[in-house]
């Protein structure tokens, strides 16, 4: 007995079954469990981005919105989506555990997918059809519409707040973090992750925006509808093989107990030996499956909480392991500030990038591009280089830097951020260009087309892949491992948060820009007619910012600390722990030798 709890059959990172048994590696979790759980996400990211991908053009073909209106709607809701995994977290972390918060969540994405489905199908719900080319002269949406449409769109993203921080995280809870095998596994994980989610993209932005665009909505929403409920059920198969962390009580409040004991102490002074601060013993850590962490120097005004003034309620006092949980959750935060701008730039991708798309020749032969499949090349360019960078990158460099990840999760963010100024510059290079065309053909005013192939927009599509395999991948690895095991569903939505606050950040910045630039005569960078704009000022002003935000990421890591190994920690936990009984038994043999 005592050798199937050690290094072979049991897992050692506290996950359980369902019923909370503990469970034997050999038979849940691993690549077996996450094959179901990627295979999820492939049904899904398809199910969403075959929703978001083309948007823009719904909205401004059939509810006939402005460019700018219609820019901020599509970001506004992408920014809840992106936003909303910070509460669907909180109910994982403090409530229902993982799973079932995932469940849960998927019953109410569905619900909003076949809504949205009903709103492009069924005639009092679905906008009246118009052959007029110019939308202006076009009858408009009516309120009942709209609000359904949109009604559709935001139960949809209630939904994925339950999904999108949980999903990945039980992906990762299946590989057991003191197994060194599975611990390997683990580094690869999150590139395949990735690579998953962007296969299902990939279908998304040319399939199904396809058939949006030349067969009907009805078809086109209909398909990603029945697509998330294969996904749903694919997922359920999957239960036996899943191994789940129980719920350890909400992150918030244990953050929120640390920075009231601290400040209610703030006259009080911290000793300099951590082993006068209060701490659990260590059998309750061992016992609960959790883990303990040694004081650190760092953010030394929170150490006030673990001193011993009198009353010991959770409000005043708060032990070592806590505070440094706290510390590591808000250590991350100038990283997670540092990000919202390259995640603006994502925003681009499904709006911006999209309607200049629109002004463009899209023919070839018999063969009309949809404007939103160029997005599939953000999606192919993304695939092949996590291949790349995981099979060949990884390998090569690692030999001279030492680090199994071949670089720095942060290094890698970096590099992603400097492919960001890269695309902004070649961005408004080419919307120059185009522009200078569309002046030379005479089509400034009119709006007609420009006599440019589409694909002049394919180097900024291809360059947003490269830098989506560099940071995107790196920023979910990132939170997710720098988070505290007892916050990883909260670390994770840290990533979303970036995305969803980049989203709000560029319908600021398009409302912004645009009135600023409007002056007294109406003119502005952007309109309607996008030949008469200049979306080419727009992206100069973009390189400016993702190059000042480089500066200050830069910054923000000299001064960032990685988390120990938590592996090591409980290594060091079990050395404790068996030296302290061998003293008790040494103890005892003494006393029965008396």
């Amino acid at each position: 007995m005592e050798e199937e709890n050690g290094s072979d059959g049991y897992t050692k990172d506290g996950t359980v079954d369902l019923k909370g048994n503990p469970i034997l590696r050999s038979k849940r979790g691993g690549w077996t469990a996450c094959s179901f759980i990627v295979v999820y996400e492939v049904f899904e990211r398809m199910a969403y981005y075959g929703i978001s991908s083309n948007l823009f053009i719904y909205l401004t073909k059939k509810l006939r919105e402005g460019t700018v209106e219609s820019a901020n709607n599509v970001t506004n809701w992408v920014g809840t989506i992106w936003m909303t995994p910070v509460l669907g977290a909180y109910i994982a972390d403090a409530v229902l555990g993982r799973y079932w918060t995932f469940l849960g969540a998927s019953a109410i994405y569905l619900s909003g997918m076949c809504l949205l489905t009903l709103s492009v199908t069924i005639h009092p719900l679905k906008p009246s059809s118009c052959s007029d080319p110019i939308i202006a002269n076009c009858e408009k949406a009516t309120p009942l519409q709209i609000g359904v449409f949109f009604g559709a769109l935001y139960t949809l993203a209630l939904g994925t707040g339950g999904t999108k921080p949980n999903i990945s995280t039980i992906g990762a809870d299946q590989f057991d973090e003191f197994d060194p095998k599975e611990k390997a596994h683990k580094i690869s994980f999150f590139n395949w992750w990735m690579f998953s989610i962007f296969f299902g993209t990939l279908f998304a932005n040319t399939v199904l925006v396809y058939i949006q665009d030349n067969v009907g909505w009805t078809l086109g929403y209909g398909l990603p509808a029945i697509g998330l409920a294969i996904s749903i059920v694919i997922f359920l198969v999957g239960t036996p093989f899943y191994r789940h962390k129980v719920p350890t009580g909400s992150p918030f409040t244990k953050m929120a107990k640390v920075i009231v004991a601290s400040m209610r102490k703030w006259r009080v002074d911290v000793p300099t030996d951590p082993k006068e601060l209060y701490e659990l013993d260590m059998e309750v850590y061992a016992k609960n499956g959790k883990y303990r962490i040694d004081s650190t120097p760092t953010m030394r005004f929170l150490n006030k909480a673990c001193v011993k003034t009198g009353p010991t309620t959770p409000w005043m006092l708060s032990p070592i392991t806590r505070v440094e949980e706290t510390k590591q959750m808000l250590r991350m935060i100038p990283i997670l500030i540092a990000t919202f701008i390259p995640s603006t730039m994502i925003a681009q991708i499904g709006t911006l990038f999209v309607k200049q798309g629109t002004t463009l020749e899209r023919k070839v032969g018999n063969f009309n591009i949809p404007p939103a499949s160029l997005a599939g090349f953000v999606t192919l360019s993304m695939l092949i280089n996590v291949v790349l960078y995981d099979r060949f990158f990884v390998k090569i460099i690692k030999k001279w830097t030492k680090n199994p990840r071949g670089i720095t999760l942060l290094q890698r963010m970096g590099i992603g951020m400097i492919f960001h100024i890269v695309i902004m510059v070649v961005a408004s290079l080419t919307e120059m260009y185009r522009i200078r065309v569309a002046k030379e053909n005479g089509v400034v005013e009119n709006g007609n087309q420009v006599p440019l192939s589409i694909f002049i927009l394919l180097p900024q599509f291809i360059l947003m892949g490269a830098a989506d395999a560099f940071l995107e991948v790196a920023k979910i690895e990132f939170f997710y491992d720098q988070a505290p095991e007892s916050m990883k569903s909260l670390g994770t939505s840290y990533s979303m948060t970036s995305l969803g606050a980049g989203n709000f950040i560029s319908s600021f910045l398009l409302s912004t820009v645009s009135k600023i630039t409007k002056g007294d005569g109406g003119e502005g960078w952007i309109r309607n007619n996008l030949n008469a704009s200049h979306l080419d000022y727009y992206y100069a002003f973009f390189a400016i910012l993702n190059f000042l935000n480089f500066g200050l990421f830069l910054v923000v890591v000299r001064f960032y600390v990685y988390k120990a190994e938590v592996s090591d920690s409980m290594r060091v936990l079990g050395e404790e722990l068996t030296a302290s009984r061998q003293k008790v038994v040494n103890e005892e043999a003494i006393v029965v030798a008396q």
